[in-house]
């Protein structure tokens, strides 16, 4: 007998119990223990390229990253094998609720620089040596979440198991770390995802085949999008909202910036949301820089509650400092049908098209963003065309096709359908 992949049939794989049992380290405060998880699963199908997959990530999050990774782990159900999670021990976030057994390794992050590289390298250690503890089967999948999990991908490669990478990020810093981490990748990976055709082009590893995988809206974010009506100043004022972390690259002084231009527009209102706790939002963020017009909110574990009574969505992430691979926020703010403003370079530059879902603006020009938000107050029947143009647009990325594309790769690195390549 033969599998519909050309492989003879195996016997079901059972995870061991050392994934199973409670992991090792700090789980999220909201996570739920590993042990009450998936607890006794086996794989579902012998016909399935692979009998596990093994996901590997850093820090946990509210950011894009971990969020896109849970959306991955979750597309799979029921048509991929038995999943597992490894994750750093510092952070709660997205993948809290990936709803797969979790080990955690040890990670730690500093406000010194040169400790959170240190223990960024000795994460890596206890990332290699928890894989090599795990028990797994000859063909498992290593899938490596950005470019940060190489102690994964080291041991992928080192005993024989195909490793693929899901990038995220466009550049590491310090540059030496980012020339390093390609290097890894170059001679690991037996297959490289990007998450935008921009992305790729800025990030290429030489040799890897690789593919565009856009990233999904949650099924969650879209079902309330569909079931939220837009409405230009549907809570008395114009509400101009932006989710980001609190960097300056990310474009935080520019909001500002723009929100203290526009407090003669009593009118128009300004959230900010960031993805940090109070300590950091208040060492990042002192009152005293706020202006008036502005209210801050911490990590969101439902951003949907904020897009469903906005007006106008921003992403003023700095050209010069940052580039945007994707810009999940734009796609998610668009299930609302919200207009969009947005870079001209990146991932960003190609969800919008200039003056059909919104704007496209380097956020260094505060007058044109000026501009673009009060034409959008000003003008309801604009901002209500740009509206449908953007839910229109975010049905483009819906779950179910990226569960196709994704599923149609993974084959694709079936041992029957390719040989390792040689590094």
């Amino acid at each position: 007998m033969r599998t519909p992949l050309g492989l003879p049939p195996r016997s079901p794989w059972t995870m061991p119990k050392s994934l199973l049992e409670p992991s090792t380290g700090t789980l999220g405060r909201h996570s739920p223990s590993t042990s009450r998880i998936l607890t006794g699963v086996q794989s579902k199908s012998s016909e399935r390229p692979f009998s596990v997959i093994i996901f590997c990530h850093l820090l946990n999050d509210a950011s894009g990253s971990p969020v896109v990774l849970r959306e991955t782990i979750q597309a799979l159900e029921g048509i991929e094998p038995d999943r597992v999670l490894f994750v750093g021990s510092q952070g709660y976030g997205a993948l809290d609720d990936a709803g797969v057994p979790v080990r955690r390794y040890w990670y730690r992050r500093s406000r010194i620089r040169l400790l959170t590289l240190f223990a960024f390298a000795v994460s890596q250690l206890s990332l290699y040596r928890a894989l090599s503890r795990a028990d797994l089967p000859e063909d498992a999948l290593i899938y490596v979440n950005t470019l940060l999990p190489f102690g994964a991908a080291l041991w992928g490669a080192r005993h024989g198991h195909r490793v693929v990478y899901h990038l995220h990020e466009v550049s590491i810093s310090p540059r030496p770390l980012g020339w390093f981490l390609l290097r890894i990748a170059e001679k690991t990976a037996a297959r490289v995802f990007y998450v935008s055709h921009d992305h790729r082009a800025r990030l290429p590893i030489a040799g890897v085949p690789n593919q565009v995988l856009p990233n999904p809206i949650s099924a969650k974010i879209s079902k309330r999008g569909s079931a939220t009506t837009y409405a230009p100043r549907r809570s008395g004022l114009f509400e101009v909202l932006m989710l980001a972390s609190p960097r300056d690259y990310k474009g935080i002084p520019e909001f500002l910036a723009l929100a203290r231009g526009l407090e003669r527009r009593p009118d128009i209102q300004f959230t900010l949301v960031l993805n940090a706790d109070a300590a950091e939002i208040e060492s990042y963020l002192p009152p005293a820089r706020v202006p008036g017009n502005v209210t801050v909110h911490g990590r969101a574990a439902t951003p949907e509650a904020f897009y469903a009574t906005a007006d106008l969505l921003v992403n003023l992430s700095r050209v010069d400092l940052w580039i945007e691979t994707f810009g999940l926020t734009i796609a998610e703010a668009m299930a609302f049908g919200l207009p969009v403003i947005g870079p001209p370079v990146g991932g960003p530059s190609e969800l919008i098209s200039q003056g059909c879902e919104g704007y496209l603006v380097d956020s260094r020009d505060i007058a044109t963003l000026d501009r673009s938000v009060t034409t959008l107050a000003d003008e309801p029947s604009t901002a209500l065309a740009m509206s449908e143009a953007a839910r229109l647009r975010a049905r483009e990325f819906t779950v179910s096709q990226f569960a196709t594309a994704l599923h149609a790769e993974i084959l694709a690195m079936a041992p029957s359908a390719q040989k390792p390549r040689k590094r």
